[in-house]
């Protein structure tokens, strides 16, 4: 029995304007993107335009050239190892290949100021001077190195020589992780895209309301009610 005919039939309708909306936000109608995949596009675009650290990370690593070590890498397999082993020539290094391992020993300034190269070509979409340079893909690239940090940092780490780990993580985390993730983005400013952005947030929070009122109409016109 229908308490409320206007009340319910009218927050049927609303969720059923809710439905067609949400048919029409993931469809493809922006450039072949749908309303989602647009905005985590925009998002991500704005969010590299804040997110380059890595002249400020120069300024650090730049400190431990000079500074050598000594560190044992594992790796996958004896293709990574080989490939891995062109970074580390590349920073000026000794790297001895042992199957999937590497036995390398150079300046860590110089090793970070080579890394911090590749990852500054790649944060700005450059990734064919990488790949040019190494003669592979540079995704995988920044994927050895990535690797190849982790285990610097741990060995490192286990040789107490805690400052030296401590800028090869902070390498890996700011620079090469971040340019990886960001690689093939274009960085745009905030400002440059205000209008899409306060649009985007105001239809979150209506298009949410919307919801949240239909059901409540719905239910109260069909006699339900809330009670303490």
């Amino acid at each position: 029995m229908i308490a409320d005919k206007k009340e319910f039939y009218g927050g049927i309708g609303m969720l059923m304007g809710f439905v067609v909306v949400l048919v029409v936000v993931f469809s493809p109608i922006l450039n072949g993107k749908n309303g989602l995949q647009y905005l985590d596009s925009l998002y991500n675009s704005i969010s590299k335009g804040s997110a380059y650290y890595i002249q400020d990370i120069k300024k650090q690593s730049d400190r431990f050239k000079g500074n050598s070590v000594s560190v044992t890498i594992d790796l996958a397999d004896g293709t990574q190892a080989e490939q891995t082993a062109r970074l580390f020539a590349a920073g000026g290094a000794k790297a001895v290949v042992a199957g999937a391992r590497l036995e390398v020993t150079g300046d860590l300034g110089g090793i970070m100021d080579k890394c911090l190269v590749d990852s500054d070509y790649m944060y700005r979409n450059k990734g064919k001077m990488v790949s040019d340079k190494y003669g592979y893909d540079e995704r995988q690239v920044l994927f050895n190195w990535w690797n190849s940090l982790s285990a610097m940092d741990k060995d490192l780490n286990n040789q107490k020589k805690y400052k030296e780990a401590k800028v090869i993580s902070l390498v890996k985390k700011k620079a090469v992780e971040t340019s990886y993730n960001y690689y093939g983005i274009e960085p745009q400013k905030i400002t440059d895209r205000l209008g899409v952005v306060i649009f985007s947030l105001l239809f979150y929070v209506l298009y949410t309301l919307w919801y949240g009122f239909g059901i409540m109409f719905m239910f109260e016109g069909w006699g339900l009610k809330l009670a303490h």
